[in-house]
C-alpha cells in the first residue's frame, strides 16, 4: 500500500466512509463529491494504480467490479431506470486518485454520450 493513497487508507479504514459494499476483495463507499443521487465508487482493496495496470491475473478482477456495480445498482433503486459505470484513467481522462476504482452513477436521467 503506498503510504500516500487516499483510497488504501479508506479500505485499510483509516479514513471514514460511507461503505455500501464490501467482500473479500472489494469496497465500495459513497462519493464525497457525489455527481448524481447515486455515486458509488468501486475499489479492489489490492491496490493497482490505473486500468492500464491491470495485469491478465488481475482481470477477473475487472468483472468482478462491474457485477459488484450491479449489485449496488440493483440495492440503490436504480437497476431498472438505468445507470452509468465508469473508469477514468489517467489525469487526461479524469482521474484524481490513483488507485483503481469505478464509478456508479444513477438516480437521476443521465445525458447521453459522455457527459
Amino acid at each position: 500500500m503506498p503510504a500516500d493513497c487516499l483510497f488504501c487508507k479508506i479500505v485499510a479504514g483509516e479514513i471514514p466512509s460511507t461503505r455500501v459494499y464490501e467482500d473479500e476483495e472489494l469496497v465500495a463507499f459513497e462519493d464525497v463529491q457525489p455527481q448524481a443521487p447515486v455515486h458509488v465508487l468501486i475499489v479492489p482493496r489490492k491496490h493497482v494504480p490505473t486500468l492500464n495496470d491491470v495485469t491478465d491475473d488481475d482481470a477477473p478482477l475487472i468483472g468482478r467490479m462491474m457485477r459488484a456495480a450491479a449489485r449496488i445498482a440493483e440495492t440503490r433503486g436504480t437497476a431498472a431506470a438505468g445507470y452509468r459505470t465508469l473508469f477514468n484513467v489517467n489525469a487526461g481522462g479524469g482521474q484524481t486518485v490513483f488507485h483503481l476504482h469505478l464509478h456508479v452513477l444513477g438516480g437521476r436521467p443521465l445525458r447521453p454520450g459522455l457527459g
